[in-house]
């Protein structure tokens, strides 16, 4: 299965999730992500995504000084962000468990049939 389009689907979700635990910038955001198992994200998707949950006000951005270069852009969620969080989250998990439902439910089918 192409992960891509599942990953254009959740981004939203991921990337929230991300930032609700601390306020991070935009290389620190796809390294999180891409350690967490999603290895297909590209850059430019994660900071398309940023400048779409900002610019609808789920997340806000802020300047810091950084020690390695030049100052980084910083993001938070705002209150928006954490309802919008929370929304897709139970989304997710219904979605989810109505999937491995469907997955089990087909598995022991296929068991069925092949003691037949």
């Amino acid at each position: 299965m192409d992960t891509t389009q599942l990953l254009k689907g959740a981004l939203d979700l991921a990337i929230l999730a991300v930032i609700s635990v601390e306020d991070q910038y935009g290389y620190e955001i796809a390294k999180r992500l891409r350690d967490s198992g999603l290895t297909e994200i590209g850059d430019a998707s994660v900071y398309g995504t940023l400048r779409r949950l900002e610019g609808s006000g789920s997340l806000k951005s802020y300047f810091m000084e950084s020690e390695d270069g030049p100052n980084r852009k910083y993001y938070s969620i705002t209150k928006p962000g954490q309802i919008e969080l929370a929304s897709a989250e139970k989304t997710w998990t219904n979605f989810s468990n109505t999937m491995t439902s469907l997955l089990a439910e087909s598995k022991l089918e296929n068991k069925k049939g092949a003691t037949k």
